[in-house]
């Protein structure tokens, strides 16, 4: 049982409610489904914690752990029904941000590489690029700024991932030489991934890491739904925002 200080200060930031849907703001660091925590250590615990007794809430869409933003729940079997249909479908806009490591030159680009198990790693979730064999997935990014902070460079970029391939933003950027500022599993080395289910990582693994989570942030969503656009949008956490905001550089 959770003591009073063990007690998140918000559940979550809740960015729209209506009778059939619930879109919220996912802090970084929390998962989406149960574990062996209280019943404040998954998010669709906290949303049933929300709505009260008796609320039958689905997930429409799910982020990793350490990515932060939009998700999608549906109050209703109906609604749920609905979305699902547009999200296989492709029907659905979905823009991240992303802080990278290094200068991305390309103020533009279109990464097209299929995705599959990465059958080497120690890491059992861990996926890669397959070029035979696996999963078609495109990601296109725009480089919105490059920055320097502690002398290093690092560039802030907007994300329209254009298929729904697991880890694929992560996977894809890293693929092209500009892994994500604190990616554990797909950064330079993925046994901090394998220390830190541990809870073992060293001082200087998370010096290395630079961040506690990864920078990747969900924050917009857009479809149609009973004829009617819909957009969505949140900002990121401070601790992402105040890292972005390093000097400004090329």
């Amino acid at each position: 049982m959770s003591s009073e200080s063990d007690r998140p200060a918000s559940l979550f930031t809740v960015v729209h409610e209506d009778g059939e849907m619930l879109v919220l703001n996912k802090p970084a660091g929390l998962v989406c489904h149960p574990t062996k925590g209280d019943v404040y250590s998954s998010l669709i615990s906290r949303v049933r914690l929300h709505l009260g007794e008796g609320a039958r809430p689905q997930l429409v869409n799910r982020l990793d752990r350490e990515t932060s933003g939009l998700v999608l729940v549906a109050k209703t079997d109906e609604c749920a029904l609905l979305l699902r249909r547009l999200w296989e479908a492709g029907q659905v806009g979905k823009k991240y941000q992303a802080i990278v490591y290094g200068t991305v030159l390309a103020p533009s680009g279109r990464i097209d590489a299929p995705l599959g198990r990465d059958l080497d790693s120690a890491v059992a979730i861990k996926d890669k690029v397959q070029l035979e064999g696996g999963a078609a997935a495109v990601t296109e990014y725009t480089r919105s700024r490059v920055f320097r902070r502690g002398g290093r460079d690092f560039s802030l970029l907007s994300v329209l991932p254009k298929s729904g391939r697991k880890h694929q933003i992560r996977i894809h950027l890293a693929h092209i030489g500009h892994a994500i500022v604190g990616d554990k599993i797909y950064g330079e080395d993925e046994r901090y991934y394998l220390d830190f289910v541990k809870g073992a990582l060293t001082p200087i693994q998370i010096d290395r890491l630079i961040l506690k989570n990864h920078a990747l942030h969900a924050g917009e969503l857009s479809f149609s739904l009973r004829g009617r656009d819909r957009l969505f949008e949140t900002k990121p956490e401070p601790w992402f925002t105040e890292f972005g905001e390093g000097s400004r550089g090329g």
